[in-house]
């Protein structure tokens, strides 16, 4: 059996070690040639995207696994990925493995050295697959962060509206590090992670004694790709967010200022990536019966901030109607996208009631930083997802005058 995939130095050590068994073997071990597909791509993929010493994006490392596959490899792939993961064939696999008596029978089948050699390629494989996991659960914490400072606006009354109240509960940085936990003290430490590209950073527990430590420290770094991602939206808005910082710092009369340029940030992010006439010709198109979304202004229909702010955080792309799951109806907008707009509009209005603060005191201020760590958040979770939303859409095009 040879797999059409061509990788360079991104091998699978389980797809080589089954390349010299007979296919007799094979057959009988119940291993075709889809599964070795599926297990060497996966396999290449985390190799490429674990290589320290390769600074190119992530996309570029993914289509030089590619590289040399053409169109026929391509669609076998795709054909693999589907049969593997269709139905209960991936928990099968998992019982099989986990089964003493499956084990016995592959040990019998391939005698105790060749044996010892396919556990040990599939140790290798899992090594090099639990740390792209690792990597990738880490790199959600500055989103886990921005999520629960985005929801820390939200009053009991409006997490009670929410389509699942009890998603909103969760405490998502303290998900992140239980999974974290969990693979390094269950799945690295009983994996070669000598062959890897892992680091001692890699290896080493995240929070031994809890978030206090490490929560501030991504909390800076949401700030950083907040002020990042409103930079590429609109460069001359970032001032606004460090205006506001250094009022708080400097003015006796910060609360308010830092409030107003908030504000200000927050009217003319929206309104400059969609004008209102844009932002209606969006709810016609893709909200007609959602609620709440327009009102008369001076005898016009106008779009409300809730709908400036589902337009801006769907980038302008189609709200696309699916099944009903655990989080969404499958009607109107999508769950993630309805409480980061949510947020948006409670940040504004939580800072037009502080943009009339006058006493300068303390507690104003915590409630300003509050407001602003939420902002961030939203922002970065805003433009993040809107950015994603834009990128496979085309903007409605307005009616002609």
């Amino acid at each position: 059996m040879q797999s059409p995939i061509v990788v360079g130095t991104y091998q699978s050590s389980i797809a080589t070690f089954t390349r010299t068994l007979e296919p007799s073997l094979l057959a009988a071990l119940r291993i075709d040639e889809s599964v070795v597909l599926v297990t060497e791509t996966l396999v290449s993929i985390c190799k490429a995207l674990t290589n320290s010493a390769d600074t190119r994006p992530w996309q570029e490392r993914i289509e030089d696994c590619f590289a040399n596959t053409d169109d026929e490899d391509l669609r076998k792939i795709l054909v693999a990925f589907t049969e593997e993961f269709q139905g209960d064939k991936p928990k099968n696999w998992i019982e099989n493995f986990k089964s003493q008596t499956y084990r016995t029978f592959v040990e019998r089948l391939l005698g105790a050295a060749r044996y010892r050699l396919l556990v040990n390629a599939a140790k290798e494989d899992g090594a090099v697959v639990a740390l792209a996991f690792r990597r990738g659960v880490r790199a959600l914490m500055p989103f886990a962060v921005a999520w629960n400072d985005a929801l820390s606006l939200m009053s009991k009354e409006q997490l009670k509206a929410a389509n699942r109240a009890d998603v909103l509960a969760v405490n998502a940085i303290q998900m992140v590090i239980s999974i974290d936990d969990f693979l390094g003290e269950k799945v690295l430490s009983s994996l070669p992670m000598e062959v890897t590209a892992a680091s001692s950073t890699d290896l080493a527990a995240w929070a031994p004694d809890g978030p206090d430590d490490l929560v501030p420290q991504f909390r800076a770094l949401v700030t950083e790709a907040s002020a990042k991602r409103v930079e590429r939206a609109n460069s001359p808005l970032v001032r606004k967010i460090r205006g506001a910082r250094d009022a708080l710092r400097y003015s006796e009369d910060g609360v308010s200022q830092a409030a107003n340029s908030l504000i200000e940030l927050l009217d003319r992010i929206m309104r400059e990536a969609f004008s209102p006439a844009e932002v209606l010709l969006w709810v016609d198109n893709n909200l007609p019966d959602e609620p709440g979304l327009t009102h008369l202004k001076d005898g016009n229909r106008a779009p409300t901030k809730r709908a400036e702010a589902l337009c801006f955080v769907y980038g302008g792309g189609p709200v696309v109607a699916g099944e009903a799951t655990a989080l969404d109806t499958g009607e109107g907008p999508s769950f993630l996208h309805d409480v980061v707009a949510l947020v948006l509009v409670s940040a504004r209005n939580k800072l037009q009631k502080l943009k009339h603060a006058d006493s300068g005191s303390q507690e104003e201020r915590e409630q300003l930083m509050m407001v602003l760590a939420a902002l961030e958040g939203a922002l970065m979770l805003g433009l993040t997802i809107g950015g994603l939303s834009a990128e496979y859409s085309v903007p409605p095009e307005l009616p002609a005058a």
